[in-house]
């Protein structure tokens, strides 16, 4: 007998951050089908994450389909989880729009931290 697997999306955040925190806010209240799975990793690990807690801290992961997806992917992922947002979701599974949206995620993780003191 095989095991029945969720189709419900993870998404692993840092709690602990201003930003991280409104933007997570707005998706919650956009996910009106409970489809995602928000774990708040700012204080303690996820014992079912196979990444380390340091690197989830340091960018955005989430689980799609059992493959643990990082930056640009990981959202493009959420997007699709959200009825509102899954055709943005959709072109992002073309590479070189995700090409590009990872190279404006890893420039936007240069400036993260003075964000985060201009909304804390």
């Amino acid at each position: 007998m095989s095991e029945v697997t969720s189709s419900k999306l993870k998404v692993w955040f840092d709690g602990a951050c201003p930003l991280c925190q409104r933007e997570i806010a707005l998706m919650r209240r956009l996910d009106r089908n409970g489809a995602i799975d928000f774990v708040d990793v700012s204080e303690d690990a996820d014992p079912s994450c196979p990444v380390d807690q340091s690197e989830l801290l340091a960018r955005f992961h989430a689980e799609e389909d059992s493959e643990v997806l990082s930056g640009a992917a990981a959202f493009a992922a959420m997007w699709r989880a959200i009825p509102g947002l899954r055709t943005l979701g959709l072109i992002a599974r073309n590479q070189t729009v995700l090409a590009v949206l990872e190279w404006l995620y890893v420039r936007f993780l240069k400036v993260r931290p003075q964000l985060q003191k201009l909304v804390s």
